[in-house]
Parts: C-alpha cells; structure tokens; sequence
C-alpha cells in the first residue's frame, strides 16, 4: 500500500507493518521463505493467528499481533523519505470470506485508506449489515481516500445466488445421483458451512484430508468427530483441494466407479453427467465467497471513496473497477466509463 510504511497481502520485505487479510495461498506469498519469516509485525485475526504455524512454522510468533473484528491498534512508523514519524489507526473489519477474514481501514497521517481484501457482503445477509455498521462506526463521517476494491467478480455479468441457495442446489445434485461417489473441490480454508450443511442435510460423514481435518478441529468444528473423516470407507461424499479436481482425474476415477466432480466456486467449475460425459461447464452451483457485481456496486455506495483501486490484477475477468463504479467516486479522474 505505502512503500516502505505499509504492506498488505504481500510479504517480500521492506515495509514497517505487514498485514494478512486471510490465510488463501494468494495472499500469503513470501510468508514460507525458507529462512521463516522474521521481517517485522504482522497484524491478522486471532483466528489466522492461530492457523499460521500449521501453515508457515518458519513464522516467528512472537511478530504476529492478532487483531480482533471491531478491534483497532494505533501504530507509529518512520517515513523512510523524510524520516519524520508517522502515525495511523487501524480497524480490523469483518470481510465475511473465510474464517479469520479481515478487511482493514487505515487513518491517519496518509489519510483515510480501506483494503477489502478478499469478501462477500451478501446483500440481505445479517452478518453483512452488522459488517457495513461497523465500517461506518468506524469512519465516523470520514471519506475513503483510496478504496483498494477486491475486483475479482467486478463485471456486472457476474450474478451468483446467495450461498444459501446453492448449498441446497449441491444437495440437491447428490440426492439426484445416489449411485455415485462425489467429490467436491475446496480450498484449504473456507467453505465449513456449505460441508456442515451437505453433512447435516444427507445426514452423511464428509471425508477430508488430513491437514484439512486438522483445520477443521483448529476453528473448533467437529470436534467430537462426527461429520468430517479422514476414512474413504465411511462416505460417498468427498471434499478435496480443488486444485485436485480435474476432468483428467474424473476421467479417471470414472474407471473405477461412477463419480461426479462439483466445484463450488465462482469460477469454472467441473462435473460430470449421468451419461457418463465430462463437461467443463459454466452453468450450475456458483458458491463464491466475493462480492459480485450488485454486492460491489452496493459497497461502493455505502463506501463513497474519493478513488478506487482494484486489488487484483490477473484475474480471468479483469475489470477496472472505475470502469462501473467511478460515477460513485468523488475524485473526478476516477470517473472514466470505459472497462479496462
């Protein structure tokens, strides 16, 4: 964000402050260097405090400064230009993305700054009105300076259902296929609730990896045991890293017994029909854990920034954001109409 103050989702060196929106391995690159990570404070939630050295052990734990959604912490930098100390105040916000997901609003001598960082303020959704007060709570009457957007589902074609909805379209395509084993593609975080609801609903165990399970009891779910397992023997049901989960490795254990692949993502995802036919296929239960177009045009007017700036850059539907959204900025060079 700030060279040589601020860093936020990036982890090279070289700032003063380091802050972890969430624990996705998008957002953690330079955290595993070899030599562990030794560079300065890091701010994150408790919960990812506490996920961290499962993931990073090169981490030293006496840098990680947990910071609670709602919290805030007061920090005194040096600007590496002039030398003169910097003060800012930082909230830790609810993102809603993946447990121990955070945004963060920086105030201060640099202004008034909010990185999103990845998140999803389902529109209707209680979490996400408690969410939006609390930002507002929080700028107090102030103006976002400069808005760092997750621009991931930016484009106004992108339209997914509340995850409610999908949740029962997944349970739904299992019921439709009793014969055959299902494998779901997941992150190594996130996507708890849509498992617990598949488990609940088909009153059936899910089979995890054992890393996966580890996280499970960590955030405190199942810890009798009776939902998630790491036995193939006691389920159909199967969730596994979705980088995992391929038309090559359907194709394959197709060989063995019928199977269908769901991946429950914005993006594309994979299945398999019950002639027996791989499809890589854009239609079906879209779980996304981000805003999309409707959700962001809603932020973006709860928020009313100055400016914004998209925070990914590499995404396969790469919008601009001020390419929709610069009419609901103040700053007049952040008004340009045409999509990038």
């Amino acid at each position: 964000m700030d060279e040589g103050l601020v860093s936020v989702d990036k982890f090279s060196g070289g700032s003063q402050a380091y802050f972890l929106t969430h624990l996705h391995q998008d957002h953690t690159r330079g955290l595993g260097a070899a030599c562990g990570w030794r560079h300065g404070p890091l701010y994150c939630s408790p919960v990812t405090a506490r996920l961290l050295p499962t993931r990073f052990p090169g981490v030293d734990a006496s840098l990680l400064r947990p910071i609670a959604a709602g919290a805030s912490a007061s920090l005194t930098l040096t600007s590496p230009i002039s030398g003169r100390t910097v003060s800012l105040h930082v909230t830790a916000l609810p993102a809603i993305h993946c447990p121990g997901s955070l945004m963060f609003l920086f105030r201060g001598d640099l202004g008034c700054k909010l990185y999103t960082g990845d998140f999803r303020w389902e529109l209707g959704c209680d979490k996400a009105r408690t969410a939006k007060k609390a930002l507002l709570d929080a700028l107090a009457g102030d103006t976002v300076d400069v808005l760092y957007l997750d621009n991931t589902y930016c484009h106004p074609s992108l339209n997914f259902p509340p995850r409610r909805v999908v949740a029962q379209q997944i349970v739904d395509l299992i019921r439709a296929h009793p014969d055959h084993e299902v494998i779901l593609g997941i992150d190594t975080l996130g996507k708890e609730d849509l498992l617990l609801y598949i488990a609940r609903a088909l009153q059936t165990k899910i089979w995890v990896w054992p890393q996966r399970l580890l996280t499970m009891h960590l955030l405190g779910i199942d810890d009798n045991r009776e939902i998630f397992t790491t036995q193939t023997s006691l389920t159909r049901v199967r969730a596994v890293p979705r980088y995992g989960l391929s038309i090559e490795s359907l194709e394959a254990l197709n060989t063995v017994c019928p199977t269908i692949g769901i991946m429950p993502s914005g993006n594309t995802w994979l299945w398999r029909n019950s002639e027996g036919k791989s499809k890589l296929s854009g239609k079906g239960p879209a779980k996304s854990t981000r805003c999309k177009g409707r959700e962001l045009e809603d932020f973006m007017q709860t928020v009313r920034p100055s400016t914004v700036v998209g925070i990914v850059s590499s995404s396969y539907c790469y919008v601009n954001p001020r390419g929709h959204f610069g009419h609901l900025c103040g700053d007049e060079a952040c008004s340009d109409k045409t999509p990038v």
